[in-house]
């Protein structure tokens, strides 16, 4: 059997920015091979794994996306330092000091700013921009940079997962690894209906391999596997905290791309409930996913979102409880099997 909190782990050491999905696509292709009747990757980038059902019931799609936030180059200086845009929602600030891995080879470097030394009283008064950072990668000059260095490569984020404190993983990534490892495990079941398991491109930049995969796919259901915000930090007032660690999956009922399916949300509750599993809703409106675009696809989608939070999200140190991911392939699976008993309730 599959272990996927070993997955995840592995997952993360991988790299794929938005549009460069390639590595972790293809550790995924190999681990799910096994266990789906089909397997394509489309135009887009997406792998799509077909699993036929033991008997007849809609189509129920289950998405999670490879993608990470990450860098892309967008200028290389005479000193051989490169400038960089940010690909995804990254806070400049957290920036500073992180190590790197540029381009297809993976070149370490840093991003770097002025010294404080030589900073002014203006200087520290205000959040470093992004166009006055730097990555370094150590060249002389322009042309030893141009030599090791193009114009688009991407540069991602150089952080080894970390199991720490009380059941607690450290990553770069979790968003949305997390939700792959889940999904590759719940594709070794079969179920009695068709399913879909769409590993998706380009989420952070505007859902936009969901909109492909659910346009080949055609569900009439949809799960979103995710990773979500989690700000649970001591001085933070209660309503502005999303979600918390280590009180199960969030549920998603409303955010900035959808309005989740409340039946499919209530039925997911009901099996919580009953199989004593923890789960929480999202407190929040911000943020979005892969649900956003599914859910108008075709004549529409039946969609609903459970996501493990993640402190520090889009961050190289994200961090998950164990527990929170545990429970949400418990419920996932126990959604899935109890799931024909909603196809003859709408």
């Amino acid at each position: 059997m599959l272990n996927p909190y070993e997955l995840l782990k592995e997952l993360t050491r991988l790299h794929g920015g938005s549009g460069d999905e390639d590595a972790v696509r293809d550790r995924l292709t190999e681990v799910i091979r096994p266990f789906v009747d089909e397997l394509h990757t489309d135009a887009t980038g997406n792998l799509i794994a077909f699993k036929k059902g033991t008997g007849s019931g809609p189509r129920v799609m289950l998405s999670a996306h490879m993608d990470e936030v990450s860098l892309m180059i967008t200028h290389i200086a005479d000193m051989g330092l490169l400038r960089f845009r940010t690909v995804g929602g990254i806070d400049p600030r957290i920036l500073i000091g992180k190590r790197v891995l540029v381009g297809p080879d993976r070149l370490p470097g840093v991003i770097g700013t002025k010294p404080i030394h030589l900073q002014t009283a203006a200087d520290r008064k205000n959040a470093t921009k992004l166009k006055d950072l730097r990555i370094d990668i150590g060249a002389n000059d322009k042309t030893q940079a141009e030599n090791l260095v193009k114009l688009g490569d991407r540069a991602v984020f150089d952080y080894e997962p970390v199991e720490f404190g009380d059941n607690k993983l450290m990553a770069k990534g979790l968003d949305d690894r997390a939700g792959c490892a889940v999904l590759a495990w719940l594709l070794q079941e079969r179920y009695t209906f068709d399913v879909y398991g769409c590993f998706t491109v380009q989420e952070e930049i505007g859902l936009r391999g969901a909109k492909t995969a659910s346009f080949a796919v055609m569900p009439d259901y949809a799960i979103i596997l995710e990773g979500t915000t989690c700000y649970d930090v001591p001085d933070t007032k209660e309503h502005l905290m999303s979600t918390w660690l280590g009180k199960g999956p969030a549920l998603t009922i409303m955010d900035r791309a959808v309005i989740s399916n409340r039946p499919l949300v209530d039925f997911i509750v009901e099996t919580a409930r009953q199989n004593g599993i923890p789960y929480q809703f999202k407190q929040t409106l911000s943020g979005g996913t892969d649900a956003g675009r599914i859910q108008g696809s075709g004549e529409g989608v039946k969609v609903a979102t459970m996501a493990v939070p993640c402190r520090y999200i889009h961050t190289p140190v994200s961090v998950l409880d164990r527990g929170d991911f545990d429970a949400m392939r418990r419920l996932a699976s126990a959604t899935l099997k109890r799931l024909p008993e909603l196809f003859g309730r709408t």
